[in-house]
């Protein structure tokens, strides 16, 4: 060992290191190699951050340390420990079954012959092997220097591409609230990426009252959108909460002015919008000066991700206006329950059954938009049988029951998800589980399920409901009839996830009431 590696017999294990160090991990049988090591980079520094020293003394040390830390920048390893080959088996470990092939390893070695170099390089996935005999404080520091730059190069091309991945993953489906917030995450770290790294990223709109779901809103305030670092906590929340002092100021001059604000470690974008007040994207933890191509990447940034949120919000405005007129329409048949909750109801029942039955979320969506028109055949029903106070004869039950057709009929011819949704809904749902009910006579699972979730939810708000030919049931009696119903009018299935959620059953109804 060469003489300028002297060293002091104090460990200095416990020295204090910043969470943003480089982390180096010391593999090594041989306490005074950590301690050598250590000391000869005790005051190393590179690009503002020292080094954070990881310490195994076998190879087993090692792998346990690895599953530990993912970032993991260095590893100086030896050979030769518990085993002869303890060394290599770290290595293939690191690569193969860590999967991690950003860790830069440097092997090192007291006894060159026993692992020759030109084959451990080839095999074994080394980036840099030398003898311990040649590596001095001057020659360490050196590799050191040189690996930590690959290292930081490696990360870089890596957050780039996991950024455009997250992009172009978003592209296909871009027009979607969740797709909106996979983009925007996308854009900040990958343009984070661009400027070498920031600890801190937000987009910050007037257009939304939370993350989920978004919601146009007449106030003035901001609020952070989606955020990375520190700032993912206030996602939803005020601008106000998330920043203060020159940051806030920052931000309000950028939206006074309409610009870009620069300062030595963070920078405000304002993101122009012609259809909102304009947003703002926050960087902070600037690693350097940027210079002239850095400013023109980040107006081009701004420019497209506005236009990609401006685009997101004019289709969910689209949509809303959609889902409004079915609402409003499904409300306008509902004579016998006007200025109720009725349709609200039916919607959170049917949310609630489709759900724990296994619907994914689209499907859950597409029958809670549909479910509003399940009774559109009813506009064919004369208002003196539709509202008789008794029971109606066998010529009155017969009209009634046409109803199911005629809805179908309006609406079959569509090639929409959601009014293909609710023909099938208007047609079916009162059909039985066991096959008496009409008009088809379906049974069991001929019945669609989203027939057989609307015929519970129906029959619940009609029992809880009081309309002109009887008075409101209290919710333990539906419940009672639902559950003698099981397997006869409804699906068992259906029927035991709604006893097994009673309670949510009670709090959507206690959300809802009907007026008295």
């Amino acid at each position: 060992m060469s003489d300028d590696l002297l060293f002091m017999d104090e460990s200095d294990d416990d020295l204090p290191v910043s969470r943003d160090n480089w982390k180096i991990l010391i593999v090594d049988d041989e306490p005074e190699v950590h301690a050598v090591t250590k000391l000869a980079l005790s005051d190393f520094v590179f690009q503002e951050k020292g080094i954070e020293f990881l310490s195994a003394y076998s190879g087993q040390e090692a792998k346990q340390l690895f599953m530990q830390h993912k970032d993991i920048a260095i590893t100086l390893l030896d050979v030769v420990m518990e085993t002869d080959d303890a060394g290599l088996r770290v290595a293939e470990f690191i690569r193969n079954e860590a999967n991690n092939h950003f860790t830069r390893i440097i092997l090192r070695t007291g006894q060159p012959g026993q692992a020759p170099e030109k084959d451990i390089i080839i095999n074994y996935d080394i980036n840099d092997y030398k003898s311990k005999t040649e590596l001095t404080a001057q020659k360490l520091f050196t590799v050191v220097i040189s690996t930590l730059r690959s290292y930081r190069d490696i990360i870089a091309i890596e957050e780039n591409r996991e950024g455009l991945e997250k992009i172009i993953s978003a592209s296909a489906n871009l027009f979607s609230i969740h797709s909106l917030e996979h983009f925007l995450n996308g854009i900040i770290q990958q343009l984070s990426s661009l400027l070498g790294g920031t600890h801190e990223a937000a987009y910050i709109t007037s257009a939304v009252a939370g993350p989920k779901p978004i919601t146009n809103t007449e106030s003035s305030d901001f609020y952070v959108f989606t955020a990375k670092g520190e700032l993912e906590e206030y996602e939803g929340k005020l601008l106000e909460q998330a920043l203060d002092g020159e940051q806030l100021e920052a931000c309000h001059k950028a939206l006074k002015q309409k610009r870009i604000i620069y300062a030595d470690e963070y920078l405000v974008a304002y993101c122009d919008s012609k259809s909102h007040r304009g947003s703002l994207l926050y960087l902070s933890g600037l690693p350097r000066k940027l210079n002239e191509l850095d400013k023109h990447l980040l107006e081009i940034f701004s420019q497209n991700v506005q236009i990609a949120f401006d685009n997101v919000m004019l289709t969910k405005d689209i949509e809303d206006t959609q889902r409004e007129i079915v609402e409003r329409l499904g409300q306008a048949m509902e004579k016998q329950y006007e200025g109720s909750c009725h349709i609200e109801r039916m919607r959170l029942i049917c949310e609630l059954l489709g759900t724990e039955y296994g619907l994914n979320e689209e499907e859950v969506e597409i029958l809670k938009l549909a479910v509003p028109l399940h009774d559109i055949g009813k506009i064919s029903i004369p208002d003196n049988v539709l509202g008789k106070p008794g029971r109606l004869n066998e010529q009155e039950k017969a009209i009634v029951r046409n109803h199911a057709k005629f809805g179908y009929e309006l609406l079959k011819d569509s090639k929409r998800p959601i009014i293909k949704t609710a023909a099938l809904l208007a047609r079916d749902h009162h059909e039985h589980w066991d096959g008496n009910g009409y008009p088809q006579g379906l049974k069991g699972d001929e019945i669609d399920i989203n027939c057989r979730i609307t015929a519970i939810a129906d029959v619940i708000d009609a029992l809880i409901s009081k309309n002109c030919y009887k008075e409101a049931w209290p919710l333990d009696k539906v419940l009672e009839t639902i559950q003698a119903q099981r397997a006869k009018q409804f699906d068992p299935k259906l029927v035991d996830i709604l006893m097994s959620n009673k309670g949510r059953l009670e709090e959507i109804l206690s959300a809802h009431p009907q007026p008295d």
